[in-house]
């Protein structure tokens, strides 16, 4: 009776155990691959799943999450230059789909042995394309690389059931011999770029100023041209006056019977009279002689004349 119990019992106790085993709970974001006496038998997705216990086995939990990766190595330029790379790399599992996940779980042993082919494909494709440029361009061929990288592992990648989803070269630098020549190389090239600048600033600053210098001495030369223009308008405008007033006086004197050479002698008097009020104390000279004033009033005379006749030929 005793042994019939306790035989009962661990029936019981197995069929729990069993009856347990037989519901799998996969993660959200994973999926699991199982086998059937070691051979693949089918897929489980995110949630309760139920397998035949001791002949189902969970062979392996594949993530189908984003997954990154960071990597250092070192490529040489065409000019024998080290270039050293750090770079970030992300990647997921291709799709969902049974064959895909299948690559995934049986194209390598582990991860350490994924990881491993995949860092040395990716130095491999950069390292060859490095190898046929010049170590000055390489810092400007950043996203040359990258582009590169993708068409050369993205197929190879499918065939494993990933895909690259981006690579990102974080930091490219040289060796330090060749990090100083280029720092003096953008510093003399600054220093040049700053000489020429300030030398065209020159430039302009002179040029600007002769053509204001040459501007300023043709507005003052017209004026000049302008201003001697109207003084000799005013000379000639003057004695024309003149000229007409001694016509005049001269006809007066004419009709009055009186000797034209009185005009000339007031204006001759007149004149002395204005020498003394604007001298300012100088000494002027004349020849006050009755010789002297007789030369004066016959040449003065002989130019009153003169206007005359050339006055009575344009009326003519």
């Amino acid at each position: 009776m005793a042994l019939g119990s306790i035989f009962s019992v661990i029936v019981i106790l197995l069929i729990i155990f069993t009856a347990l085993g037989s519901f799998v709970t996969v993660q959200q974001g994973n999926v699991a691959v199982i086998t059937f006496f070691g051979k693949y038998r089918r897929i489980m997705m995110p949630g309760l799943n139920f397998k035949l216990p001791w002949v189902e086995t969970i062979f392996r939990i594949i993530s189908i999450q984003n997954r990154s990766v960071e990597l250092q190595f070192q490529a040489i330029t065409i000019d024998q230059a080290n270039v050293y790379f750090k770079s970030m790399l992300l990647y997921s599992v291709l799709n969902q789909e049974e064959d895909t996940l299948k690559n995934v779980a049986f194209k390598f042993i582990d991860d350490k042995n994924l990881m491993q082919a995949l860092t040395r494909t990716i130095e491999g494709s950069i390292r060859s394309f490095v190898a046929t440029k010049r170590q000055a361009e390489i810092l400007s061929l950043r996203k040359e690389i990258i582009d590169y990288v993708k068409d050369q592992i993205d197929r190879q990648l499918e065939e494993w059931g990933y895909h690259l989803q981006d690579l990102q070269l974080n930091d490219i630098t040289f060796d330090e011999a060749i990090m100083t020549s280029m720092s003096r190389v953008v510093a003399s090239n600054n220093l040049k770029a700053a000489a020429e600048n300030e030398g065209q600033a020159l430039l302009i600053t002179k040029t600007k100023a002769a053509e204001a210098e040459g501007n300023a001495i043709k507005i003052a030369a017209e004026a000049e041209k302008i201003a001697a223009q109207l003084r000799g308008q005013g000379v000639a405008l003057f004695r024309e006056e003149v000229a007409k007033g001694m016509t005049s006086a001269a006809k007066e004197m004419e009709t009055a019977n009186l000797d034209a050479s009185m005009i000339m002698f007031n204006m001759w008097t007149d004149a002395i009279k204005q020498f003394a009020e604007v001298s300012n104390g100088n000494v002027i000279f004349l020849d006050g002689s009755t010789e002297g004033m007789q030369q004066t009033v016959r040449q003065m005379m002989a130019m009153d004349k003169l206007h005359v006749q050339r006055d009575n030929s344009a009326k003519k």
